[in-house]
C-alpha cells in the first residue's frame, strides 16, 4: 500500500507540473521474480521513477518502454525472460529463472476512471479492496489495463465494460484474500490480474519515550499509520514524533477513545509505566484486536495477569494468544533501534501469517500465494 501511496503523490505532483505519465504494473510471473503481480512503478515523461517492478534490474529498459507508451499514448505489454542469462535483447543476466510480464499504461488525465483514479479509491476508506487489470500476452492485442475497483458495500468503479464481467471473481478474491491471475474467456487471449489489496498497518503505541522514536522512524519507512498516546505532556508532542500520524496526551482510561480497531490494527505497550500499561491492557482485552505487544520481561506479564486476577478479571487462552510478551522477534536486540527492528519484524510476520524464521530453512518459495488458473504459485 505504501508503494501505491507514493505513486499517487508522484502522479499528483507530475500533473501539477504538466508532465505526462505512464504506469508500469507486473501483471503475471512465470517462475521466480524479485517482484510479484501487483508491483507498480510510475514513470514521468522526464524519466522520474516512483515505485519498483524489480530489484532495479528491469527499471532501465522499463523506462524506455514507458516513455514509448507516453509518446504513443498507448498501453503496451512487455515480457522479460530473466531465466535466460544470454538473452541479448535484455542483457540482464539476473539468474531469477522467471518470466515477468509487465503492462505499461499511458495515463490519460482526462479519463474519468484512468488507472490512477481507480488506485486513488484505496485512500478513500481504510477497507480491503480489489483492483482488476486486464491484459493479453498477445502483444499485438488491445491492452485494456487497470479497469475495475471493487470494495464491499461501495460503488463499483470501472472504465471498461469487460471488467464488469469479473465482479464475481473480484468478490471471491475479496473473500479468500488471495490475488489471482486468470483467463477471461476460453477463446480469448485476455487475462485478468485480480488483485487483493489490504489497508496499511495501523500501529497504535502506548508510550512516547525516546525508544518509541526509533520505532516510529522505522515504521514510517514501511508506510504504516502510527498513533501515539501517552499521559505525559512533555513527551507526547508532534515535535518529538513528526513522522507519526497522530500524537495525543491521554489518560490511560481514555486511551482507546477515537481509535478505530480493524484487522490491520496492532498495539504495542511501551510507556515504561507499569500502571499505565496495565490499564491499557485491561481495555484491549475487551476488544477484538488481534495483536497486543508488551515491552518488558516475561515477569512483567505474569505480574499483570496476577493483578488482573485480583481485580476479578480472568484472561482466557484466546486472549493470551493475542498478547505478545516480551514483544518482538528474538534477534539479540539491545539498542532502541534494534528493539524497534525486532518489534517491527514480529508484527510484519504476524500480519503476513508467518512465524519469522530464517528463509534459509523455509520450505517452498519465498513469496505469498497467488492463484494462477489451473495451478498454484508462490
Amino acid at each position: 500500500m505504501k508503494e501505491i501511496s507514493e505513486i499517487l503523490k508522484a502522479y499528483s505532483a507530475a500533473k501539477s507540473d504538466g508532465k505526462k505519465t505512464a504506469l508500469a504494473t507486473v501483471v503475471k510471473v512465470e517462475g521466480s521474480s524479485y517482484r510479484q503481480p501487483g508491483a507498480r512503478m510510475l514513470v514521468t515523461e522526464d524519466g522520474q521513477l516512483t515505485g519498483a517492478i524489480s530489484g532495479g534490474c528491469l527499471e532501465g529498459d522499463a523506462l524506455r518502454k514507458a516513455l514509448l507508451s507516453i509518446n504513443q499514448k498507448q498501453n503496451k505489454l512487455v515480457t522479460y525472460n530473466t531465466s535466460n542469462e544470454d538473452d541479448a535483447e535484455i542483457g540482464l543476466q539476473l539468474g531469477c529463472n522467471g518470466i515477468v510480464h509487465i503492462l505499461f499504461e499511458y495515463i490519460d488525465d482526462e479519463s474519468e476512471n484512468n488507472p490512477i483514479q481507480l488506485l486513488s479509491q484505496l485512500k478513500a476508506e481504510r477497507k480491503e479492496a480489489v483492483i482488476v487489470t486486464i491484459f493479453s500476452l498477445n502483444k499485438r492485442a488491445n491492452q485494456i489495463g487497470t479497469s475495475l475497483f471493487f470494495r464491499k458495500d461501495s460503488p463499483v468503479l470501472h472504465h471498461n465494460n469487460n471488467a464488469l464481467n469479473l465482479i464475481s471473481e473480484a468478490k471471491e478474491v475479496l473473500l479468500t484474500k488471495i490475488t489471482s491471475v486468470k483467463k477471461i474467456q476460453e477463446n480469448s487471449d485476455d487475462e485478468a490480474l485480480i488483485e487483493y489489496i489490504k489497508p496499511p498497518v495501523s500501529l497504535v503505541i502506548a508510550g512516547a519515550g525516546n525508544d518509541v522514536q526509533s520505532l516510529v522512524k522505522m515504521t514510517a519507512l514501511l508506510g504504516w499509520e502510527v498513533t501515539i498516546g501517552d499521559g505525559r505532556n512533555a513527551h507526547a508532542t508532534k515535535k518529538r514524533f513528526p513522522l507519526a500520524n497522530k500524537v495525543s496526551v491521554v489518560k490511560s482510561e481514555h486511551f482507546l477513545e477515537n481509535i478505530t480497531i480493524d484487522n490491520q490494527t496492532y498495539f504495542v505497550l511501551m510507556t515504561h509505566n507499569y500502571k499505565y500499561d496495565l490499564a491499557v491492557l485491561k481495555l484491549l482485552l475487551g476488544t477484538d484486536c488481534s495483536y497486543i505487544g508488551i515491552l518488558g520481561p516475561k515477569s512483567k506479564l505474569d505480574r499483570m495477569l496476577d493483578d488482573l486476577h485480583l481485580e476479578g478479571i480472568s484472561v482466557n487462552e484466546e486472549q493470551l494468544k493475542r498478547i505478545h510478551s516480551p514483544v518482538g522477534l528474538d534477534i539479540g536486540a539491545e539498542t532502541s533501534e534494534e528493539i524497534a527492528l525486532s518489534i517491527v519484524s514480529e508484527i510484519k510476520a504476524f500480519e503476513s501469517g508467518k512465524i519469522g524464521t530464517s528463509l534459509k530453512y523455509k520450505l517452498g518459495k519465498i513469496h505469498d500465494e497467488i492463484y494462477y488458473e489451473g495451478e498454484r504459485s508462490k
